[in-house]
């Protein structure tokens, strides 16, 4: 089998995890800078080439960076447009990229989430504010990445202005309620298909209210309830992903949803939890190639 790992770093960690688990497994795989890639557009023909070479691959796994999301969805549904099975369809990526809507699609599931408020002008800041309960509440850039662009205010003064310096600038924001008693903390469900392969707790240091590993967050392996299980499936499900990373807050009320990433970094779980979450993937991709073969009959 040929698989392919959009990516635009090698030896990042995630990248060469996959890569190694696929070798192990006796595939061949490569991995491509997916911004060097360029497209023939051509009826009946459609290509994806790569320094002049036309890319020929069974199955792609996309790991497409926040930054680069437009052109990198925009290779993985060239590749969907060749027949190429796709871990994760360049819809459902967008989906997950955009976090407003992502939320507005979840809202119309059984999936829980903290209360949220959106809107735009800065005259209706303080009906935005009661709209999710009043402080303490956590503001958040839209295009924010990593736990960068999240402030958490403890009253209305400090609401307003921080909602006030961001539309000053033109930056889209949502509001989420604070979840006290999950201060610090939220547990991250890698979920593979329809199988949550792997779950860790990520706690903060130094009185952070961000669990982000990149902010300094401390990880370790975390034994999930059934409640959270389905939760997190159901998330991944209502955004069309094969492949997510599911951030859960557990609150008194149950696991409330946070954000759903379609390119979770895997190098904080695999630790952790001991789990090859990279061998689950590969093992993924084979079962569903597998499924499309078509069956061969024996006749009597």
């Amino acid at each position: 089998m040929k698989i392919g790992i959009l990516s635009r770093v090698e030896n990042l960690y995630s990248t060469r995890r996959l890569f190694e688990a696929a070798e192990l497994r006796g595939h061949e795989v490569r991995v491509i800078d997916y911004v060097r890639c360029y497209m023939n557009i051509s009826p009946h023909n459609p290509q994806v080439l790569y320094r002049g070479e036309p890319l020929d691959f069974d199955a792609v796994i996309a790991r497409i960076a926040p930054a680069r999301t437009y052109y990198g969805t925009a290779v993985v549904r060239q590749f969907e447009m060749m027949g190429v099975y796709t871990v994760n369809e360049s819809q459902a990526i967008s989906r997950s990229r955009d976090k407003l809507r992502s939320l507005q699609i979840l809202s119309r599931t059984d999936v829980q989430m903290p209360r949220t408020g959106f809107a735009y002008a800065t005259q209706d800041i303080d009906g935005l504010i009661e709209s999710v309960g009043g402080p303490p509440l956590v503001i958040k850039l839209l295009e924010g990445t990593q736990g960068v662009g999240v402030v958490l205010v403890e009253s209305h003064s400090a609401a307003r202005s921080v909602i006030d310096a961001f539309r000053q600038l033109e930056a889209n924001i949502l509001i989420q309620e604070f979840i006290e008693e999950s201060r610090g903390s939220d547990v991250r469900c890698l979920v593979i298909g329809n199988t949550v392969v792997a779950a860790v707790e990520r706690r903060s240091v130094d009185g952070e209210f961000r669990s982000n590993l990149h902010q300094g967050g401390e990880a370790h392996e975390v034994q999930l309830t059934d409640e959270e299980r389905v939760t997190a499936r159901a998330a991944t499900k209502a955004l069309g992903l094969d492949f997510a990373g599911v951030d859960i807050l557990r609150s008194d009320r149950g696991p409330l949803v946070l954000e759903v990433n379609s390119s979770p970094g895997i190098q904080g779980v695999e630790t952790a939890s001991g789990v090859d979450v990279a061998g689950v993937m590969i093992e993924h991709v084979e079962k569903k190639l597998d499924s499309k073969r078509p069956r061969r009959t024996v006749s009597a």
